[in-house]
């Protein structure tokens, strides 16, 4: 599959077919039942791939489970650039999660707080700071949902708010985002601890735009878990300034995230509009910045 690589001598292959992300992934295994994790990308996603991959080394510094890289490079037939990553032993936390009292989902949600928290606080490197800012992207999709065919009926409220409130998010302190952090992609493993994959959404941005992953996807999984993520990357003292924003992050997704699941199909589509009105639902059609599930 990938001849150039040096590090292992693979017995056993398997095509993982979870997950959102354009890349092929693999799960390899070596003579000694080790595994791995092998992302292959089109080789016109070099450059991207090659700083994901430093970008990694970075994240893997800290002290909690992850896909930590072990080597990087083109196919030998040159169509692919390849990662080959640790294997991240354990169970998809999304799926475990349910079957835990809601003390114990709240316990992980506190070290998924603590592990996010590590994570934003990385040294930034100059070289990695964006140049367009959150607020002109925002615009953008906010623009290109206004113009699909795919809209929630009676919007125009929720449009308008967005439209007005777009000051509640920020770009004043950069840091590095996973840009996915939900049980998704976290892993609960074999030691009862949180393990972290799929960078491959990361950026520098806005540390508050990093939590409307769990109010779309995270409180769907456990309600417990996302308050723990949140009361301990905040040490139980969450700012008005973060609910303001997080309102905003999550109800701009309510809406763009129809228009971003249009090249899937229908029946994305159709998803995306349960999740967004659901969502809507959570913040009292407007009347909150706080959702009422943690209320």
């Amino acid at each position: 599959m990938v001849n150039t690589m040096k590090s292992i001598e693979v017995m056993e292959c398997r095509k993982i077919e979870k997950g959102w992300s354009s890349d092929n992934k693999y799960l390899l295994k070596n003579s000694g039942g080790r595994k791995y994790l092998l992302r292959l990308s089109p080789i016109d996603k070099r450059e991207e791939k090659e700083k994901e991959y430093e970008i990694l080394k970075l994240f893997s510094s800290l002290s909690f489970p992850t896909s930590s890289p072990i080597e990087s490079g083109v196919t030998e037939d040159g169509k692919h650039f390849y990662m080959l990553l640790d294997w991240v032993e354990g169970e998809d936390l999304e799926n475990v999660l349910p079957s835990f009292g809601a003390e114990k989902q709240y316990d992980l949600g506190l070290e998924a707080g603590h592990i996010l928290y590590s994570i934003h606080s990385l040294p930034l490197r100059g070289e990695d700071i964006a140049f367009n800012t959150n607020i002109e992207k925002k615009i953008r999709q906010l623009k290109a949902y206004k113009e699909s065919r795919n809209r929630i009926e009676g919007d125009d409220a929720i449009i308008e708010y967005l439209e007005n409130n777009i000051g509640d998010i920020r770009m004043d302190e950069p840091v590095y985002l996973h840009g996915d952090f939900h049980p998704g992609n976290l892993i609960y493993t074999n030691e009862g601890r949180i393990g972290v994959i799929d960078y491959n959404r990361w950026k520098v941005g806005d540390r508050y735009e990093e939590f409307y992953k769990s109010e779309c996807f995270g409180v769907e999984s456990s309600i417990p878990f996302v308050r723990g993520l949140i009361d301990s990357y905040f040490s139980y003292s969450v700012p008005d300034s973060f609910w303001r924003a997080f309102a905003y992050y999550s109800l701009h997704a309510a809406l763009y995230s129809i228009k971003w699941a249009e090249k899937f199909g229908d029946e994305e589509v159709e998803a995306m509009k349960r999740r967004g009105m659901r969502i809507i639902s959570d913040f009292g059609n407007l009347k909150s910045p706080v959702p009422s599930w943690y209320k």
